[in-house]
This record gives C-alpha cells, structure tokens and sequence, in this order.
C-alpha cells in the first residue's frame, strides 16, 4: 500500500568518480540537468555527494584563497567563526577533485524503502536527496524531494484504484464487498457497511495511510458495535 523508493526514483544517475575534476562535475550537472550527483568507486559504491552548494563552496572563500576582493556570506563567516566544521569546509573549498569537494560519508536509502521514510530520513539530516543502492551498496538511483512530491500530486482516480484493489479487493480480515469508495481532490469517501465498528476502524487507518490520501471521510455504517462507548474512531 506505501510507495517504495522504487516506484519514484530516477534510475538513470549521472555519476562521477572521486578523481573527476571540479569543472567536469560542474559540466556534467549542467548537462544533466541535476542539482547534485553521487561519487562512487571502481565498483559502484557510493563514497559521497557532490552537489551545487559544494561546487560553490569555492565562491564563499574566494577572498581567502584567490585574493579577488570577494566577501563570502555572513553565514560562511559565521560557519568560520564558530569553528563547526571550519577546517573540514575550508579543505574542500580548495578541492580540485570530487574526491575533495564532496561531502561524505553519503546518506543512502533503499529501493525497498518507503517514500514515508525517505522523507523522514531527508528531514533528520537536512537533505535534498539521497542516493540508492543496492543490498551490496552500489548504486542503482537517485530519489529527490522532488520526486517525493509526486507522491502527493497523485490523482484521484489512482489513489481511488489503489485503495479499491489493494486495501478493500484484498482485505482477508473482514467482508469488505459492501464498502463503495470516492475520491475528490486527495479526499477519500467511504460509504457502505461493514459487518462490526471495529472493521470500519481499521479501514478508516488503512486507507488513511496510502501513499497521496490528505483527509479520509468516514461514511460507514455497521452491524455490530463492538467498541465500548470510550473508543473513538
């Protein structure tokens, strides 16, 4: 019922090597149009991230390293000042290879992982994207926030098939034939019976967990309320 990694990543990864010098990593994101690409080894594995903010790096320290009368931002001075990682930036911005540019250890995610927990994991380490990798860490694609926005902008007519096929067509705990569902603007409607007040529950959380559902309508009537009068929907 949740969406994998799988099912709304790009396969298709524009990657570099940790040798690949910094003009081509900028030239090969231009070309592909992508914002970040993962470096990996001789054997696929993914050794870290190169991405816009670790190319421009160079700009933020190019008074102190080229002398050019440029002022880096405040929040690099800032960065600088308080000594969070300062020797570390600065060794990369004088990087000339993605090896030395890029930020590592890269954070990675799974193909079998659920979008739910990619967005979390993105959200904990304050990132854009996440490449994936296989049971053996090598990669096999790239999932971004904007790939997880997808998920969201699912329409109707698809959350309403998956919900009738794969939580209602499938369900082996209750008799769920007389449960009619509807679906308007990410606003599923069950209406219908169900035999107790407890499958109706259930229904109600299941369906609110699919992958696109915002608000989840509770039209059902039951047979049997099997609920004490404390239990809520």
């Amino acid at each position: 019922m949740h969406m994998k990694v799988r099912d709304v990543m790009t396969s298709e990864v524009a990657s570099v090597n940790g040798s690949t010098p910094f003009r081509d990593v900028a030239e090969i994101m231009i070309a592909h149009g992508v914002s970040a690409v993962p470096v990996v080894d001789g054997e696929g594995h993914v050794i870290g991230l190169v991405s816009e903010a670790d190319l421009l790096r160079k700009e933020e320290y190019r008074e102190q390293f080229y002398r050019e009368g440029y002022r880096p931002p405040l929040r690099a001075r800032i960065r600088e000042a308080v000594g969070h990682g300062a020797a570390r930036t600065q060794e990369r911005a004088r990087g000339v290879t993605a090896a030395e540019i890029m930020s590592a250890p890269a954070f990675t995610t799974r193909p079998y992982t659920s979008v739910v927990s990619v967005a979390r994991l993105m959200s904990e380490h304050g990132v854009k994207r996440l490449p994936v990798v296989d049971d053996e860490d090598v990669l096999v694609g790239i999932i971004s926030r904007h790939d997880l926005l997808k998920v969201l902008a699912r329409g109707d007519a698809d959350i309403a098939r998956e919900i009738r096929e794969d939580v209602v067509g499938t369900c082996l705990w209750a008799d769920l034939s007389g449960v009619e569902v509807s679906v308007e603007n990410g606003v599923v409607t069950l209406t219908g019976s169900v035999g107790r007040r407890s499958q109706a529950r259930v229904l109600t959380r299941m369906v609110e967990r699919t992958n696109g559902v915002l608000g989840v309508a509770d039209r059902l009537e039951w047979k049997e309320d099997d609920l004490g009068p404390w239990e809520g929907r």
